[in-house]
This record gives C-alpha cells, sequence and structure tokens, in this order.
C-alpha cells in the first residue's frame, strides 16, 4: 500500500518542533501554499527549499520543501479506533492468509458470542477469510490471527508506516526522514 505523492505539487515536509515528521503514514506532508501560508503566519521554520520560486509584484521567494514547526503538538498517546489503523497496525495483511488483497476487517471473537469492536477483538482480513471463518470461534473454524490483536500505540503505528513510504521522497527530505530508526550493527 503506497501513498501517491506527486513530484510536480512541491509539497512540503512537515517536522515538529523536535525535527520530527508529524506521522509517517501518511507522511506528513502540506501543499505549497499551505507551507507559504504557514511561513507568513509565522509559524514555521523554513529548514529546505526547491529551486522553484513563486512571485508577487512585491517579492520573490524560494518555495519551502522542508518546515519545521514553531511550536510542539504533542502527539496522541493512542490513535484513533478506525478501519485504515486497524490495517496499519496490522500491515495490511490478511492475519489468516497474509494476502494483502480486498481487506475488510474481522471480529475474531465474534459478535454473537459476545465480541465486541474493539482493538482487541478486531484483526485485518481478505474477503475470502472473512467467509470462510463466518461467525465461528477460531477453534471451531480452525482460523487463528497471525498475531493477537491489541491497542497500538502512535509509535506502533509510526514503526509500521516506515515499512510503506510514499511513491515519492524529495532529496532535501532524506536529512529529517527516519532519524529515529535503530541503526544496525
Amino acid at each position: 500500500m503506497t501513498i501517491a505523492v506527486s513530484p510536480d505539487a512541491l509539497p512540503a515536509l512537515v517536522l515538529n518542533a523536535d525535527y520530527r515528521p508529524l506521522s509517517y503514514y501518511p507522511l506528513s506532508l502540506w501543499s505549497w501554499q499551505d507551507a507559504i501560508k504557514a511561513v507568513f503566519l509565522d509559524r514555521v521554520n523554513i529548514l529546505a527549499e526547491y529551486e522553484h520560486r513563486v512571485s508577487s509584484p512585491s517579492m520573490s521567494m524560494a518555495l519551502p520543501s522542508v518546515v519545521c514547526l514553531k511550536s510542539y503538538v504533542k502527539p496522541s498517546r493512542y490513535p484513533a479506533f478506525t478501519r485504515f489503523n486497524v490495517f496499519l497496525r496490522d500491515r495490511f495483511k490478511c492475519q489468516y492468509c497474509g494476502t494483502d488483497r480486498d481487506l475488510t476487517f474481522d471480529h475474531v471473537i465474534p459478535r454473537r458470542y459476545g465480541g465486541e469492536t474493539t482493538w482487541e477483538n478486531i484483526v485485518a482480513a481478505c474477503s475470502s477469510c472473512n467467509l470462510k471463518k463466518g461467525g465461528k470461534m477460531p477453534k471451531e473454524a480452525r482460523m487463528y490471527p497471525a498475531q493477537k490483536p491489541y491497542h497500538p500505540t502512535v509509535h506502533d503505528l509510526h514503526n509500521n508506516g516506515r515499512m510503506f513510504p510514499p511513491n515519492y521522497l524529495h532529496e532535501s527530505w532524506m536529512d529529517y526522514l527516519y532519524w529515529d530508526v535503530e541503526l544496525e550493527p
């Protein structure tokens, strides 16, 4: 699963005040118009620029390619319970067969047995596996998820998001991406 980024749109990578991206998936990007607006509102510092310039009758400026917020935005510790975040937690793979096609979600313990729609009971599942399992318990269906469903932290989702970089990364962004990834020996 790749997020499409158009290099022709000249987006700006947005970093928090600690110089980390606000998010990795999707990568925190602003349109060049939003980046310039933030510059004039004195909300960001420009860290890198494109060669492309925009002009008005009274001034000209290079478009920002990397901006850093002046005020730190504290990320929430736990992400919202959404279909997208369940898929991201499960790395866009069916937890029963491993495919990345035709994903939906499955109640591990079916609702008819009291299973709730919560982080701890929902997994990504392809339509085929979801139909095959139906309303059965895992033991009855002989289908067990590859990983036990859990309530992820934002950090968990950031780590998983790094596995799905956008189709385009500008060279000026590289100095600011993946600083907090553990280095290999």
